[in-house]
């Protein structure tokens, strides 16, 4: 058995336009004045039907449009995309297919298309509870739309989720406790909780650079909120399942597993990565071009430029390593072994287990609550 096929097989769909660019933000997304959603929708198809070719027969486990600001697709273009999908593979029974959202009116009032379309689980992209962090972030919604998205898309979806961001300007752990006691009160589902990073190339990494970013957190204090959202969610039956993610058991994102547990995924848009394996078990990962302009032309043209390299076990098994700690069931060191034709060292493994950081527990490696708090150290440990 193949490892897509334990870890299920999905497709994501890169939308890349916003109405504006978040100073946070390094993912691939462009503003715009104008937009053919015609010939998007064109493309989107021509690269379903092209990677269907290379991969028949395959059950489907999750769709998942993301951005960029997917809910400023037309929900013609979802549904089409969605019919498109489930015609060129077998969808499992209960096949997850998320969109993202951000709480403007403007898509909050497209929640019931979307899910005419085929949407079944939304994602919100909250970010904070407060107006002053929201307009610091960059947002274009307020405190006030971001509680209607939520009771909105709770209203409408039987599956939900939204994001926060902590540890950012001036915020104290008080009231970073306060908000994620609000957000676990309104949230019926999934909630996503991330430390603000400030990544090269945004408006943030330079300003940061400049000294033009005050009152961020040190990072003791980062650790500390932290902890505290483990112990939080914890208490509200809501515990990690991975490093930044908490759910109810059953409420965890399909999508984002077949990730963590080195799946195949296609990735459908500009900039968008994936993961590929051919019947002969080799595996390949790819990406589409990053432009939006050069990505359509080629798209539309049945002439992709995308990039595609074959991974080499030592890639696999790093892979394996990277994705596989980030989640509670960790890492099959049986599989490890498989791919790369040898055992991760002792050498390396005892004296995590000796510092707490790690446990291997019927044969998976997975992190203490202490190793995960320094989740990165001990990958480094793991992998020089």
């Amino acid at each position: 058995m193949q490892r897509w096929q334990e870890a299920g097989f999905g497709l994501y769909v890169h939308w890349p336009f916003c109405q504006s660019k978040c100073p946070y933000c390094d993912f691939n997304s462009h503003v715009s004045d104008s937009v053919d959603h015609d010939d998007w929708a064109a493309a989107y198809l021509n690269e379903l039907r092209r990677y269907a070719e290379e991969t028949p027969g395959r059950v489907l486990s999750s769709i998942f449009f993301g951005g960029g600001t997917p809910s400023l697709m037309k929900p013609a273009t979802v549904a089409a995309i969605v019919d498109e999908a489930v015609k060129l593979w077998t969808p499992a029974n209960d096949i997850e297919i998320t969109l993202e959202a951000n709480p403007t009116s403007v898509e909050i009032g497209r929640f019931a298309e979307f899910k005419s379309a085929g949407i079944n689980r939304v994602s919100v992209g909250v970010q904070a509870l407060n107006d002053t962090d929201l307009r610091r972030l960059g947002r274009m919604h307020d405190a006030r739309e971001a509680r209607r998205a939520i009771d909105v898309s709770q209203a409408v979806f039987d599956r939900t989720s939204f994001d926060l961001i902590y540890a950012r300007q001036d915020q104290t752990i008080g009231e970073w406790e306060a908000e994620l006691k609000e957000a676990l009160a309104l949230a019926d589902g999934h909630l996503s909780l991330y430390q603000l990073t400030i990544e090269p190339g945004t408006v943030f990494g330079a300003r940061f650079e400049r000294g033009l970013l005050k009152g961020l957190p040190v990072e003791d204090v980062a650790a500390d909120m932290y902890e505290l959202t483990q112990d939080i969610c914890t208490a509200h039956a809501r515990p990690a399942y991975e490093i930044s993610n908490h759910a109810r058991p059953g409420d965890e994102s399909r999508h984002n597993m077949i990730y963590w547990r080195c799946g195949d995924f296609l990735g459908i848009g500009p900039g968008a990565h994936g993961r590929l394996t051919d019947s002969d078990d080799h595996r390949y990962s790819t990406m589409a071009l990053q432009m939006p302009g050069e990505w359509l032309e080629g798209a539309l043209g049945r002439n992709p430029k995308d990039g595609r390299e074959l991974l080499s076990r030592e890639a696999q098994a790093t892979e394996l390593l990277l994705m596989g700690m980030r989640v509670n069931a960790g890492v099959d060191l049986t599989e490890y072994e498989g791919i790369l034709g040898a055992p991760l060292s002792p050498a390396k493994l005892e004296p995590l287990k000796t510092q707490g950081l790690v446990n291997i527990t019927n044969g998976l490696l997975h992190t203490t609550p202490s190793g995960r708090l320094l989740l990165n150290w001990v990958l480094k440990e793991l992998l020089i």
